[in-house]
């Protein structure tokens, strides 16, 4: 059985994928491969290896080197997806772009595109485009690894979407379909790369202003915790999150989430790790983890953030004493 070392969303922190990889025993070889004395062992990297971070062709080469090497495995994120669509032209729209080039989704990308130009940066941008949305537990003698969210039917959709396989690959059309909303593709690669998000609206909530002062009518959904919980406990609205219309914190007193949103929760007894959600160290067992699934991404780009991994040894439940962190 192979131990896996599951590494949080880097997003171009160089310095502090080099010190964790060190912490867990790995160290390069005289090709700059990064090798483990134990054979058994191998690194998954969930996704989110650019954007906000100064070392982006560091970040990139190391995991590159590692996957085709064997010494890793890979799944894509959601700043590898939205790279893919900045930089592919729209088929059925001359001149645009599938991710349209706005200033927001410029500004989202822009150590990305500052720090590796053309032609080397296409050639990043095919590469992503190999990367599978998941990996399941018959790859991975008993583990799962999602980007954001572990959801069985928007992964059927988008096995039929690709002839029963989890890659966009060179398609551009599975991309563009992938950003039409509206399409059964999008919703499903939404929720796998970026999470679950319940509309405000529906539970009689107004829009609230997000810590950079974006109004957000939608609030990320906790899915991995049982969803009998209140409402409270299951959205990502955090301080110093206020209402759009200058109230305050959106009052959830009584809340519970409706049955429509129920089928995002993970019920299933297979122990899944998956990153996105921008946990706050130290880890806490009401928020990050619970008994089948684990969250590694802990604000690496965050000046007080952490670049954490989880190390799987074949456990059949999540252990919390298995997270190891630098900063």
């Amino acid at each position: 059985m192979t131990d896996f070392d599951i590494i949080g969303d880097v997003h171009g922190q160089g310095d502090r994928l080099r010190s964790l990889l060190a912490e867990l025993g790995w160290a390069p070889d005289p090709t700059g491969t990064y090798r483990h004395a134990e054979p058994n062992r191998q690194v998954i990297f969930v996704g989110d290896l650019v954007d906000r971070g100064p070392d982006q062709r560091g970040v990139l080469t190391i995991a590159r080197a590692m996957v085709e090497a064997g010494t890793a495995r890979i799944v894509m994120g959601n700043h590898e997806f939205n790279a893919i669509c900045y930089a592919t032209p729209d088929p059925d729209e001359p001149g645009a772009h599938l991710r349209r080039h706005t200033g927001k989704n410029t500004k989202q990308c822009r150590e990305f595109l500052d720090q590796l130009a053309e032609p080397e940066r296409a050639e990043w941008i095919a590469w992503f485009r190999t990367l599978p949305l998941w990996l399941d537990e018959e790859e991975l003698d008993g583990l799962r690894i999602i980007h954001a969210c572990w959801h069985a039917p928007s992964m059927q959709v988008v096995r039929d979407a690709c002839g029963g396989d989890n890659v966009l690959g060179d398609d551009v059309r599975l991309f563009a379909r992938a950003s039409r909303k509206g399409d059964p593709l999008y919703a499903a690669v939404e929720t796998l790369l970026k999470g679950p998000e319940v509309d405000l609206a529906s539970y009689g909530l107004q829009p609230f202003l997000d810590p950079e002062g974006n109004s957000r009518p939608h609030a990320r959904l906790r899915w991995w915790r049982t969803s009998d919980l209140p409402l409270s406990e299951l959205l990502d609205i955090r301080p110093p999150a206020r209402a759009a219309d200058g109230g305050g914190y959106p009052d959830l007193t009584g809340l519970h989430l409706r049955s429509e949103d129920h089928t995002y929760a993970y019920d299933d007894r297979i122990p899944m790790v998956f990153g996105h959600h921008w946990r706050d160290w130290e880890p806490n067992e009401h928020i990050d983890w619970t008994e089948y699934a684990a969250c590694v991404d802990f604000s690496a780009a965050k000046p007080d953030g952490r670049l954490v991994a989880y190390r799987w040894r074949g456990e059949s439940r999540i252990d919390p004493s298995h997270y190891l962190d630098v900063r």
